[in-house]
Order: structure tokens, then C-alpha cells, then sequence
């Protein structure tokens, strides 16, 4: 029986996307599973499909664990957390052979780290699912997989921004379609984040309410107009 992404054990992981570097980045993602803080460097790397992207065939490669450099490499990271944090995403923009630099910005209640560069699409992912994974496994490794002491946001090329924004007006349309037709309005679907991020904006509202439905990954917020407003 395979391991999800199709590797053959928690040892090995195929990964697919547009391009080689993606490829290698979900097959380190289905990876991360099983050795936390693993990454490109931590991989020796088979390319089963260099894909098409013109023809719309994705790349494929094959991941496969060399236990002894994640032991080796996890000695190497700095002891601080937030040196953590940037060591893990500056290997990471490495792998995926940007031009990039990270800065980091630490205060008493978060670590924030921003990718700097050009052509950064490939780390942000389509609707941001690469850099999420990313700054899901920045935490872990901040913290070695403990209790997390601090929010760790890692961004790029002003994504947290732009992304809180687009949230914002899909908000804004959704109560104004909830309260002229009466009816409760679906926005996409979102990650607990930004459902959360959603909710506060609109939790100071007496028109609407919210409320989550469905399974993640297709787990959405529903808004609804309050009774008083609904005739």
C-alpha cells in the first residue's frame, strides 16, 4: 500500500506540480509528516517526469530520506527560534532556486518572516498553499515540534496583505448579497485563518452573523442575515 502522494513509505514521497520545483515542494510537504523540519536538503531527489507545462502535464519526482543529514542538519540550526525560522525558510527559497532574501521581525508576541525577490509565485502556491505549509512548518520547527510561545507568520512579496484584503471585500459582498436577498451567502472555501480572520472582521456587525460549514479542505464561511433583517 502506498503512503499519501504515492511514495512507498515514510521514508519516500512522490510529489507533482507545474514545474520541478514544485514538484520537489509537495513531495517535501507529504514528507514532513513523518520527519518534521524535513527539507530539500535533507532529500536525495529522483525526477520521474520533467511534465510539460505547456501541455499541461505536471512534473513528478520521487523523494527519498537520508535520515542521517535531517539528524546532522537539525544539530546545525541555531538555538533561537526566530533564527530558526529564517535558517528553514531561506533553505526552502534555495530549493526552489529563487533569488530571495529573508528578514525577520521579532516581537514579544510573534515571529514574522518576509521573503524578499522577484518571481516569488512558485513559494506563495495557488491560493497560497505552498507559503501555508511553509509557515505551518516554521512553527514546528521554531519551537522542535513543543508548545509554540509565538506566532510564526512567514509572508512574501506582500501576500498576508493583499490576501487580507481580497478576504475582506469577498466579506463585504457577501453581507451585502446576505442582506438584499435575505439569504444565507457562501465564500469560498478557506483555511481556519482565514476563516477566523473573516470572522473578526465582521464580528462587530448586528446585520449578520457567522457561522463555518463543511469538512476541511472545503470547509467555508457561511454569512447570514440576522431575522429582523431577512424579510
Amino acid at each position: 500500500m502506498e503512503e499519501p502522494g504515492g511514495g512507498e513509505s515514510p521514508d519516500h514521497a512522490v510529489g507533482e506540480g507545474a514545474s520541478l520545483g514544485e514538484a520537489k515542494w509537495s513531495a517535501i510537504k507529504e514528507l514532513e509528516r513523518s520527519y518534521p523540519g524535513v527539507s530539500a536538503d535533507d532529500v536525495d531527489f529522483e525526477v520521474l517526469d520533467e511534465g510539460d507545462e505547456t501541455a499541461g502535464e505536471p512534473a513528478r519526482v520521487r523523494a527519498q530520506v537520508d535520515p542521517e543529514r535531517i539528524e546532522a542538519r537539525d544539530d546545525e540550526l541555531p538555538d533561537e527560534p526566530a533564527e530558526r525560522v529564517r535558517a528553514l525558510v531561506a533553505r526552502v527559497a534555495l530549493a526552489l532556486d529563487l533569488r530571495a532574501s529573508v528578514d525577520i521581525e521579532e516581537t514579544d508576541d510573534s515571529i514574522a518572516a518576509t521573503v524578499n525577490g522577484d518571481d516569488l509565485g512558485i513559494l506563495i502556491g495557488k491560493h497560497g498553499s505552498t507559503i501555508d505549509a511553509l509557515q505551518h512548518l516554521a512553527l514546528r520547527v521554531a519551537y522542535r515540534g513543543g508548545t509554540a510561545q509565538k506566532l510564526v507568520v512567514v509572508d512574501a512579496a506582500g501576500y498576508r496583505e493583499r490576501r487580507e484584503s481580497a478576504l475582506q471585500r469577498a466579506a463585504d459582498r457577501a453581507v451585502s448579497d446576505a442582506l438584499d436577498f435575505g439569504r444565507p451567502v457562501e465564500l469560498e472555501p478557506m483555511t481556519a485563518a482565514e476563516r477566523r480572520l473573516v470572522h473578526t472582521y465582521l464580528r462587530d456587525r448586528t446585520d449578520v452573523q457567522t457561522h463555518s460549514e463543511g469538512d476541511e479542505p472545503d470547509r467555508r464561511l457561511v454569512v447570514t442575515p440576522v431575522r429582523s433583517h431577512a424579510s
